[in-house]
């Protein structure tokens, strides 16, 4: 892909608008992260309460997902068209009621529909959030502030890891779900500080693209093209991975391992703290040799690292192994933001990070169904283990289908 020239709307310094963007589309993601995991962990309760079968407790993960994926698309391509900050406060708005109404489910299918729209409001964090934080901040600084985004997801999981033992005896899964509302009041907050940003502010000046237009630039040439099937092949795995694994997990460790839920959350908050980690490096490296190699070494670690920890059966091994195998696993987390704002221009960036994220997220959805049937057929340990493959994939789609962009003003 040939390099676009500077957009002299582009930010040269940091400012406080800078940080309140970083801070707006954080919280955000934080907020993401925090539904997502307390959901794992409420689903025994809930099934308990409401008579729900494996499966429609499953389901409700499943189509979380799946709402996501919807409203991360269409948000994208509205984002792109009216703005970050007004369809971010969108988001944010349907996430809170839908989750709300959760707490006062009274079946299955009533739960299922609050969780599904719930999961739309979601969708659209991610990408918004992504291209609101890279526009606002200066290209030097681009992959820490996307690494920072990200890492609000963590602090979300962290949050609703720690929470919920202490938390669900108390006040039982409806309150928990009312509790999952803050985050997204105080994203609210926080966002409505906000204005556009100057790059997006010029370019919906110059011209004001519809969806499908902005989903041609995603395939506008074969350059880009080959671009954004790497991402899909990255983002697939991250999330494969990713939910597979922390879906599963607490169950695992309670059920095979004998761990109670605070033993179970303590697992759970050493790997994210590996995890987050992971994103900080990341960031930090990816800004100083660039993306691309800070891909590689991560990838090359994950392999590592996932027939590594599939080989444990210590519980306290497993909780140091897990920390350092969700640094390399989720410390890609860190990148994806920067190359999808780097490679795509400002009327189509909102759109390709939530398009190509969530594609991933789409395919990654099934993690969860694979590693629960090949947990359930052979072991969780083998289920892990054929994780290590799908790394494989990624160094290779990363070698020859991602290109380096470090330092690249955007379009």
């Amino acid at each position: 892909m040939a390099a676009a020239s500077a957009d002299s709307s582009a930010p040269t310094h940091v400012s406080g608008y800078s940080w309140k963007a970083l801070m707006g589309s954080a919280v955000g993601y934080a907020m993401d992260g925090f539904d997502l995991l307390i959901l794992g962990f409420l689903l025994a309760a809930i099934s308990s309460d409401l008579g729900l079968s494996p499966g429609q407790a499953g389901s409700l993960v499943t189509w979380t997902l799946i709402g996501a994926v919807f409203g991360g698309i269409v948000f994208g391509m509205l984002s792109d068209r009216y703005g970050r900050i007004r369809v971010l406060t969108w988001t944010i708005m349907l996430f809170a009621v839908f989750t709300g109404l959760c707490a006062f489910a009274q079946g299955y299918w009533d739960l299922l529909i609050y969780r599904t729209i719930a999961g739309i409001g979601l969708g659209g964090e991610f990408g918004i959030g992504m291209a609101l934080a890279a526009e606002a901040w200066p290209a030097r600084h681009r992959a820490r502030v996307s690494s920072y985004v990200a890492l609000g997801w963590q602090v979300g999981v962290l949050g609703a890891a720690m929470l919920t033992p202490l938390l669900l005896p108390h006040i039982g899964w409806r309150g928990m779900f009312l509790i999952g509302v803050i985050p997204a009041a105080v994203a609210w907050v926080i966002r409505n500080q906000l204005h556009e940003p100057e790059v997006f502010v010029r370019k919906s000046r110059a011209q004001s693209p519809s969806a499908l237009q902005c989903l041609k630039l995603l395939m506008k040439d074969k350059a880009t093209a080959r671009v954004s099937l790497g991402v899909i092949v990255l983002t697939s795995v991250q999330n494969f991975g990713y939910y597979g694994i922390m879906i599963w997990m607490p169950s695992f460790l309670s059920k095979q391992m004998g761990f109670n839920l605070t033993k179970s959350s303590l697992w759970t908050a050493a790997t994210v703290v590996g995890m987050m980690i992971g994103i900080w490096v990341f960031g930090q490296l990816a800004d100083r040799i660039g993306r691309k190699p800070s891909f590689l070494i991560f990838q090359v670690g994950s392999v590592v690292l996932v027939l590594l920890y599939s080989q444990l059966s210590d519980p306290t091994a497993m909780l140091w192994a897990g920390a350092l195998m969700g640094l390399f696993v989720n410390g890609m987390m860190g990148g994806y933001g920067t190359v999808i704002s780097e490679a795509y221009p400002t009327e189509a960036r909102a759109t390709a990070q939530n398009v190509l994220f969530n594609i991933g997220r789409a395919v990654g959805g099934m993690g969860p169904v694979v590693v629960g049937a090949l947990a359930m057929n052979y072991s969780f340990q083998i289920a892990i283990a054929l994780l290590a493959a799908l790394y494989v994939l990624d160094i290779l789609a990363t070698l020859f289908l991602i290109p380096e962009l470090k330092g690249r003003e955007l379009q």
